[in-house]
């Protein structure tokens, strides 16, 4: 099965928490603080792996959670940071967000990495709050949570030559004379679903990646037929070989079809280079026919069309070699880049007031909802300085505008509920 399109779920894992603790030894009295931080808690990372060629094991999992870091200990003791979460992806893959659409990367080199959710750092333990002042607190932090996102995976595969044409011209036929490919091959149209890959060897230092794909018909560009969904591949590809069926009614109508195609789907395919074959040529109708296709193809400006039989493999090297030569002055393909577009930068010491339905106030904000994460409720001296934290905010004020008394319940975001004193 080949699958190029899919969406995922990751979520880097949550940062440790720092410790409470004193230093307790014989003849050492009031050893003070002493409660180690947290360790970090892992990323997700995508990272390419040259060996695959689909999304297809993206089918059976869909989920990807990194672990969390763990608690410090006594004797200022960091915890152990989780070790990062890797998602092997082929070469080829374009990740962005799924909510936004944002761009977040193009992976085509093999070994190229990209961090999509960065793991939370872990909480600190209570020596980094002692002061003179206050030298035994019983203050710490806990981990800072992970990042979570749903994001969109988009395959365009990576091949030296593709291979474009109509339904039935011979493209999966051609794709198995050529490599050790074993492409689905049938005389009905739409016999080839998805785009297969195949690696010939034409001499001890040179080899060539060619990619099959399924046959195009007027109006692909907009979802006509198997749709635009396989003309992405084509944008990876450095050379193009345009195959005509030579039994077709008109076979000079479906070249300029697929030109036209490929044109409206994304302008720079019309700049690719190009070699233009007329397969079947072992047939004796073909044979008759050949002359006056190829001149009708010279009037449009087609440079040296060639004859080839994927069949009776005849013509294939010539074909091929000439691939080689192209190859050799073709661009690099580059990867994706996304257009220039202005984003307000999101302060994330904003917030949000709303009444609920039970009178109370539901506070909604980056920073006070991390802080209200990362908060020891148990312990008297972390909620203190969560409340100064409101303070400075200017929660409390902006709840005192809105009319809250003693008693009301205060939400901060969606997991902890607060009685107001004032």
């Amino acid at each position: 099965m080949f699958i190029d399109e899919t969406e995922v779920y990751v979520r880097s894992g949550k940062g440790g928490d720092g410790f409470v603790h004193f230093h307790r030894e014989k003849y050492v009295n009031r050893g003070g603080p002493d409660g180690g931080d947290g360790g970090r808690g892992g990323d997700v990372v995508f990272e390419v792996v040259s060996t695959l060629n689909s999304l297809v094991s993206f089918r059976y999992k869909g989920r990807f959670i990194a672990d969390d870091g763990k608690k410090g200990g006594v004797n200022n003791m960091t915890g152990r940071s989780a070790s990062d979460l890797v998602v092997p992806v082929p070469p080829g893959t374009v990740v962005h967000d799924a909510a936004s659409g944002e761009l977040l990367g193009d992976l085509v080199e093999p070994g190229q990495r990209l961090v999509v959710c960065k793991g939370g750092r872990g909480g600190r333990g209570n020596p980094h709050f002692a002061s003179s002042r206050h030298q035994a607190p019983r203050t710490a932090e806990k981990g800072e949570p992970g990042e979570e996102r749903t994001v969109g995976l988009v395959l365009k595969l990576i091949a030296d030559v593709g291979i474009v044409g109509v339904p039935n011209a011979g493209k999966s036929s051609l794709l198995a004379a050529v490599t050790n490919a074993h492409p689905k091959i049938a005389d009905y149209p739409f016999t080839t679903l998805h785009p297969n890959l195949g690696v010939t060897q034409m001499d001890q230092n040179t080899s060539l990646v060619l990619a099959d794909i399924p046959g195009l018909i007027e109006g692909a560009h907009l979802g006509v037929g198997l749709g635009d969904a396989f003309l992405r591949h084509i944008q990876r590809t450095r050379v193009l070989i345009h195959l005509i069926d030579g039994l077709s009614e008109d076979p000079l109508a479906d070249y300029s079809q697929i030109n036209s195609e490929l044109a409206l789907f994304d302008p720079e395919l019309a700049k690719k280079p190009v070699i233009v074959a007329l397969n079947k040529i072992d047939l004796p109708e073909v044979q008759q026919r050949w002359a006056d296709i190829e001149r009708l193809l010279k009037s449009k400006g087609v440079d040296q069309p060639v004859a080839v039989s994927a069949l009776a493999r005849f013509g294939l090297d010539p074909l091929l070699w000439k691939c080689v030569e192209l190859l050799r002055n073709a661009p690099e393909p580059v990867a994706a880049k996304e257009l220039p577009v202005y984003r307000p930068p999101n302060d994330p010491r904003e917030f949000n007031i709303r009444r609920t339905d039970d009178g109370g106030y539901k506070v909604f904000g980056t920073a006070i909802e991390r802080a209200a994460a990362m908060t020891y409720w148990e312990f008297e001296g972390s909620v203190r300085r969560f409340q100064r934290l409101m303070d400075k905010l200017g929660v409390e004020d902006r709840l005192r505008e809105m009319g809250i008394q003693n008693g009301d319940t205060v939400y901060i975001g969606d997991e902890y509920e607060l009685e107001w004193q004032d």
